[in-house]
């Protein structure tokens, strides 16, 4: 990753993943995620196969809002919290945040819904899943996020 930031003038130290990667111009288009999966979502509908498919439906943006917000925050961010805390009170709050997240995660999913969103599959799902297919395997283990797993969260678990 440090060649492709260097190869793009970015000598600012900070090798961040995922990378958007313009192989002709040789230059980082973007690393941020969020940013980055909403460019997939149509930018390059020219190449796709079924460019019809709209994962950020205009109908549900506010709804994925909402939603992102907190589960960004408190579970895909909040992860990060727990495993690169500095002090035990700084783990100590963002196991709190992280486990009142999922909390308020698995109370959202027992209405039985299949999506974040309600019937809809949606760029929200993506994000989230991300985090929570790696959580037991992953975060667990490295980020001592152990107080409960994924497979304990009947709907969480049911959702994944």
């Amino acid at each position: 990753m440090r060649d492709l930031y260097e190869l793009s003038n970015d000598t600012s130290g900070k090798y961040s993943v995922p990378v958007l990667w313009d192989k002709k111009t040789k230059t980082i288009v973007n690393n941020e995620s969020s940013e980055i999966i909403l460019m997939f979502n149509s930018a390059f509908n020219k190449f796709a196969k079924n460019a019809k498919l709209d994962l950020n439906p205009a109908s549900l943006i506010a709804a994925q809002k909402a939603i992102d917000d907190w589960t960004y925050e408190g579970i895909n961010n909040g992860v990060y919290k727990c495993g690169f805390a500095t002090t035990q009170e700084a783990y100590d709050g963002a196991i709190r945040n992280l486990f009142g997240s999922l909390d308020k995660l698995e109370a959202l999913l027992s209405d039985g819904r299949k999506f974040l969103t309600g019937k809809t599959f949606t760029l929200s799902d993506i994000r989230l899943f991300a985090t929570l297919v790696r959580f037991d395997e992953v975060y667990v283990v490295y980020f001592k996020t152990d107080k409960k797993r994924i497979s304990d969260y009947e709907h969480i678990f049911r959702y994944c």
